[in-house]
């Protein structure tokens, strides 16, 4: 690990992190300005070293503690103070930026929900939507927040259809991955919805879904489509050279919620995936774009 207040070696360190935790890293930095490459890699890097911290600790108290320090290391990151590596590089973001604090706490309360279900040995639930969209807009929507945030973005209508993207986003994959959720003791399902459908949790165990759950997953993947659709002009309204990726992730999780409903619904039987023709493609025309654009000098 660099030394602290060391600039260069803080970057070089942030691109090693997200590059190693995310093999789709470089492509994916392809696809925005070549002057927010690093930035990226600097929050990627912020948001898995916290993830880490959670996830990879002996205990959940370790975990705990490592994250109140690391609450710490962002306040004193964001007062000027930076000393970890990851923070020395994301204060230059902040600067370079003028970032505010708020989307990066809100990632960490995410993280730290989730350690303190684990810390009392219950396992995630949701009573309802509302409960959900509270959890998305702490775990999700910060990020597409920072993004634009790095290109000066900061309209409330945009930044709330970024929100809407970004929590559909995290919806279809939860539905996507029903299966591997319920098995690693977590079901973020609405109770409310389950029962609405005469389900419980242990419906989620079987082989393959009921016509009941199938019925239940049809709506919940429509109701992404509207927060994918109330999202859907940022890809014509967002700063210009953001729109290819906007679009880039839109068209992506459009295609998960088709995956999804190609094999009917049933996501216990199997994990529906977008093929890898189809993310080439949607990868390519994003690409492409942004070529145009910026050879355009468009801003």
């Amino acid at each position: 690990m660099p030394q602290a207040g060391d600039l260069a070696s803080a970057q070089a360190f942030c691109r090693t992190v997200a590059a190693r935790h995310y093999e789709n890293f470089t492509v994916a930095t392809r696809l925005v300005p070549a002057h927010l490459r690093q930035h990226l890699a600097n929050v990627y890097a912020f948001a898995r070293w916290s993830d880490d911290l959670a996830d990879e600790a002996a205990s959940s108290a370790a975990a705990a503690d490592g994250l109140a320090a690391w609450r710490r290391g962002l306040e004193a990151c964001f007062a000027g103070r930076p000393e970890h590596p990851v923070y020395v590089a994301l204060a230059e973001t902040v600067r370079h930026s003028d970032l505010k604090i708020e989307p990066f706490a809100d990632l960490l309360s995410a993280f730290e929900e989730d350690q303190a279900f684990d810390a009392r040995q219950v396992a995630v639930r949701y009573p309802d939507r509302a409960a959900l969209l509270e959890y998305c807009r702490r775990s999700a929507n910060p990020v597409g927040r920072i993004v634009l945030g790095l290109e000066g973005c900061h309209d409330p209508e945009l930044v709330a259809m970024s929100d809407s993207i970004c929590t559909a986003l995290q919806l279809v994959n939860f539905w996507q991955d029903v299966k591997r959720d319920r098995r690693a003791g977590r079901v973020y399902l609405p109770a409310a919805d389950l029962q609405r459908h005469g389900l419980d949790e242990t419906d989620l165990d079987a082989a393959s879904a009921s016509r009941a759950l199938r019925a239940l997953l049809q709506e919940e993947v429509a109701w992404a489509g509207t927060l994918f659709d109330r999202g859907a002009p940022l890809v014509e309204r967002g700063p210009a050279l953001l729109r290819p990726a906007i679009r880039m992730f839109l068209a992506g999780g459009r295609a998960v919620a088709r995956a999804i409903e190609r094999c009917d619904h049933d996501t216990l039987r199997t994990r529906p995936t977008v093929g890898r023709f189809e993310k080439l493609r949607l990868a390519w025309g994003a690409w492409w774009e942004l070529q145009v654009l910026s050879f355009a000098g468009t801003r």
